[in-house]
């Protein structure tokens, strides 16, 4: 009997895949199937692929506020005033801007257009755009799958420190003492909230080398969060789009809060004008704009495959090119104003160090008759210091009570939020409240994002046949469940020491390949003709020459860059990790284990080896290429012309959208030898 079979036709972005047949043995079949694209003369015309029963946003502003959290994150609050500070202060918005404008933009149109134009997960657009791709969308998976675990540690420790702000007084505003009184001297070494954050809640140990065992408070906080986070994500959007009312908006209420009360703090211009002096020359430096271009990267959260996902779930007509201009402003106001309120908080905090250094000096100049009373004015003070040499003020153990010095003190990630931002809150008034609002707000970015990432990734998941049969409850069940067990690798006293190494690691490289290779498939492979095409039919904009070059040329091109660098940089600098010294109170930079490299190198190369892996695979007819049909609903697994008729009333072969005259001339068939 004759076997089915599809034939060459001009190809359309969504052709068919091999349908699974049997062959006649002499290399010929008995029916073919030619489909072709109807002409696309007009906005209307515009077809709706993938799968027609897929979820959908249940409004525009559910769409938007879950876009916005989850691509204004945590990096948002703790690490770009970071990279402000470090870069030249304002002169970093420079780059900033240049490689949002150049890098960010254009690939965010890419991943939500391509997303709402094939109305797949990031597994499902790569295999319909290129069979050989479909490595993309694995590669995304597993990296997206590494962030996720980690990132959710984050959750976790957020959580340990909201619980701790409802005390009063607040556990790191002093140091515990031992049962003679005195203060520890771990504390004594280093600080109140550094002692509470590296021996109070992670109990560090000494080395990834001596772990340690379980700390109970961080299981059960990690528990909690990965329960909080699978009610959420448990449905999809129908469970997570109403969650994202209050994770993407509560954190725009507190920064006002803070910004008010921060504005009006003592030493709040001190820190501004320390963050925003431009430093012009260091726009010369070129690892500045790898900084901004890295920090654009992720702070869109790109080639996670959760723009793709969120993008699945719109309307076909939906205008992405809107949306993205509108969340990539939103999200560079955001940093900066998080930049203010951030560094007008550290004003202050640095204003009372500096107030509390003067206060010590002064009472050792008493001590030694250099100053007749403590309350004398600063001018008197500082003529005093002024005629003290360098090695008086080391013999007498006078402090250098600087400003700027202190501003400069100022830290990235999780050193700027559990050590120096809980420093300042101690300092306000009614700290707890301050202390609850900051977390809460973390708490909401934290989940925003982590939302977002865990979409992307099930979205991903579901584009696989197999796992379509099984309940999405289950599914997600099952992936939280197996991030916890995992996770209690980020549970030991090396727990932060293993966050390192997966955020140094895990989502660098392999994000960056994979966001290349996104670009290069769309641009190149898709074609960026039939791409400006899908835009213009799905929102009546055609992209122009800015689009073009930046997809074509530019955005690859800043994306190699970064890879290369990237690369460079991780073999010329030895990569460390800061250790806890309890002894000396300090971190101290401790090179990897040989082992943990290993390991490093493992996640990296599972980040990448799926992309050559598929396209081998595929290309040598090794893996079965075995894809949805996009242009109709023909699913037949072994049907010949004697068990069914070809065409039911169930099936259609054109599009629904298609006028019947296009169908009929879309339509042949061949059976046999003879052709209707």
């Amino acid at each position: 009997m004759a076997a089915t079979k599809i034939i060459d036709a001009p190809r359309n972005g969504h052709e068919m895949a091999p349908l699974n047949t049997r062959a006649r043995g002499d290399g010929t079949h008995g029916v073919t199937i030619v489909l072709t694209a109807p002409q696309r003369n007009s906005v209307s015309s515009v077809e709706i692929p993938g799968d027609p029963e897929r979820a959908a946003w249940s409004g525009k502003m559910q769409f938007f506020l879950s876009i916005i959290g989850y691509s204004v994150g945590l990096g948002n609050i703790w690490r770009f005033p970071y990279l402000c500070q470090q870069n030249g202060g304002g002169a970093f918005l420079i780059p900033f801007m240049v490689m949002l404008i150049l890098e960010g933009i254009p690939l965010f149109l890419i991943e939500l257009g391509i997303g709402q134009r094939m109305r797949l997960g990031a597994l499902g657009v790569w295999n319909t755009i290129h069979p050989w791709l479909g490595g993309i969308g694995i590669s995304s998976c597993i990296v997206t799958l590494f962030v996720a675990l980690y990132y959710n540690v984050i959750i976790t420790w957020v959580f340990y420190y909201l619980f701790n702000s409802f005390r009063y007084p607040l556990p790191w505003g002093s140091c515990p003492t031992n049962g003679n009184g005195s203060v520890v001297e771990e504390c004594a070494r280093s600080s109140e909230t550094a002692y509470f954050w590296y021996r109070t809640t992670l109990d560090a140990a000494p080395s990834m080398e001596e772990p340690g065992g379980l700390k109970w408070w961080i299981v059960l906080c990690l528990l909690l969060s990965w329960t909080i986070v699978f009610f959420i994500v448990m449905k999809g959007i129908q469970s997570s789009g109403k969650v994202v009312y209050f994770t993407s908006l509560f954190p725009y209420v507190v920064l006002t809060i803070f910004f008010v009360r921060g504005i009006t703090l003592r030493g709040a211009s001190a820190g501004l004008m320390h963050m925003y002096t431009p430093k012009v020359e260091k726009l010369s430096d070129p690892t500045v704009w790898l900084d901004a271009a890295t920090q654009v990267f992720y702070s869109f959260g790109l080639a996670f495959g959760s723009l793709i996902a969120f993008g699945s779930y719109n309307t076909p007509k939906n205008n992405c090119v809107r949306d993205v201009l509108l969340v990539s402003v939103c999200n560079a106001i955001t940093a900066i104003y998080a930049s203010v309120v951030i560094f007008a908080i550290l004003g202050f905090k640095a204003t009372v160090n500096v107030d509390r250094c003067i206060d010590l000096n002064k009472d050792i100049l008493v001590k030694h008759s250099f100053l007749p009373y403590k309350n004398v004015t600063m001018e008197k003070y500082e003529e005093v210091m002024a005629g003290i040499n360098a090695t008086e003020s080391k013999l007498l153990e006078l402090e250098e009570c600087s400003l700027s010095t202190q501003l400069d003190n100022a830290a990235e990630g999780t050193g700027l939020a559990f050590i120096v931002f809980t420093q300042a809150i101690v300092e306000l008034p009614g700290a707890p409240f301050w202390a609850v609002l900051f977390f809460t707000m973390l708490l909401s970015l934290g989940l925003g994002s982590q939302i977002g990432i865990l979409e992307g990734m099930l979205c991903t998941l579901f584009d696989i046949d197999i796992i379509k049969r099984v309940k999405k409850q289950h599914v997600t069940g099952v992936v939280c469940l197996f991030c916890f067990i995992v996770g209690f690798i980020f549970c030991t006293g090396a727990g932060e020491y293993w966050l390192k190494m997966f955020d140094s690691f895990a989502g660098t490289i392999g994000l960056v390949v994979v966001a290349l290779m996104e670009m290069i498939s769309v641009v190149y492979i898709y074609g960026h003709e039939r791409f400006t095409e899908d835009i213009y039919q799905m929102t009546g904009y055609r992209p122009g020459l800015y689009w073009q070059l930046t997809w074509r040329y530019i955005g690859p091109a800043i994306m190699a860059c970064i890879l290369v660098s990237s690369v460079v940089f991780m073999i010329i600098k030895n990569p460390t990790y800061g250790a806890w010294n309890a002894e000396l109170g300090l971190v101290e930079q401790t090179n990897y284990p040989s082992w943990v490299m290993v390991i490093a190198l493992c996640m990296i190369l599972a980040g990448v080896l799926p992309m050559p892996i598929v396209f081998l695979m595929r290309s040598f007819q090794c893996l079965k290429v075995d894809l949805d049909i996009h242009q109709g609903s023909i699913r037949r697994n072994e049907t010949t012309a004697s068990t069914k008729e070809m065409i039911d009333n169930d099936d259609e072969i054109a599009s629904p959208d298609m006028p019947p005259q296009d169908s009929l001339a879309a339509t042949r068939f061949t059976i046999g030898d003879f052709e209707t």
